[in-house]
């Protein structure tokens, strides 16, 4: 089974094409990296995966789950890291976690103990009680990413997951990234920071003007000694 499936997928807004007839397979355990410019499709392709947003044509599947069809299958498959702090900014961090929690149906003990776990693991523990709004912009990504993985979910979806973050717990949070996609998660991740995609990412794709122009293996991409950002610069510059 794959971890993802979009066949013919076209989304449109009005008349304006933001994802224009794109097939993608990842398959379970992959850390795929998704690039593209602003605009290129990358959070409308997201946005349909996740059922934020509705479409038309093709067809999408997350974990053999058919994301309209079954959406409440395959949302639970799902954790997003989105890049827009979409949290209640009166709420406690660790309320804002009992929600999720529990909207993804964990019990109280469970909801309890993954709280603990997540907010160990991202270092967040002496900040349970403060409001969101109250948080660091590194703290509140960390919240943010924590939030998404409070359920487990097989697939984890980042989108600029280290925006605004200092470089020390870019690190950290790249080091957790590894582990997690170690331990089989599948993972996949959108970033203006090429040097992170290279890093983390065995697999590529690009997207530009709603369209995937590119899907190759990190190898494919930085043969000849050429760095995933040369590569990627060369074969959008070819496109505008």
């Amino acid at each position: 089974m794959n971890a993802l499936e979009i066949k013919e997928l076209t989304k449109k807004y009005g008349k304006a094409v933001a994802v224009d007839n794109i097939d993608l397979t990842i398959k379970k355990g992959e850390f795929f990296g998704l690039l593209g410019q602003n605009g290129a499709g990358k959070s409308t392709t997201i946005n349909c995966i996740t059922g934020i947003s509705q479409f038309a044509q093709g067809s999408i599947a997350v974990m053999g789950n058919d994301v309209q069809e079954e959406y409440q299958k395959a949302r639970i498959s799902i954790g997003l890291s989105p890049q827009e702090f979409n949290a209640d900014i009166f709420a406690p961090l660790e309320k804002i976690l009992n929600f999720v929690g529990g909207y993804f149906g964990l019990d109280s003990k469970t909801r309890a103990e993954r709280i603990n776990e997540v907010l160990d693991r991202f270092e967040l523990q002496e900040h349970r009680k403060k409001p969101f709004g109250k948080l660091s912009g590194g703290l509140k990504r960390r919240a943010i990413l924590a939030r998404a993985l409070i359920h487990r979910p097989e697939l984890l979806i980042l989108d600029e997951p280290t925006a605004g973050v200092d470089v020390e717990q870019r690190h950290a949070l790249w080091k957790y990234l590894e582990d997690l996609h170690n331990s089989g998660t599948t993972i996949i991740l959108t970033s203006h920071y090429l040097e992170e995609v290279e890093h983390l990412c065995s697999r590529v794709a690009i997207m530009h003007n709603g369209e995937i122009i590119a899907d190759l293996s990190k190898k494919e991409f930085t043969k000849n000694g050429d760095k995933l950002e040369d590569t990627y610069l060369k074969l959008t510059a070819k496109k505008v």
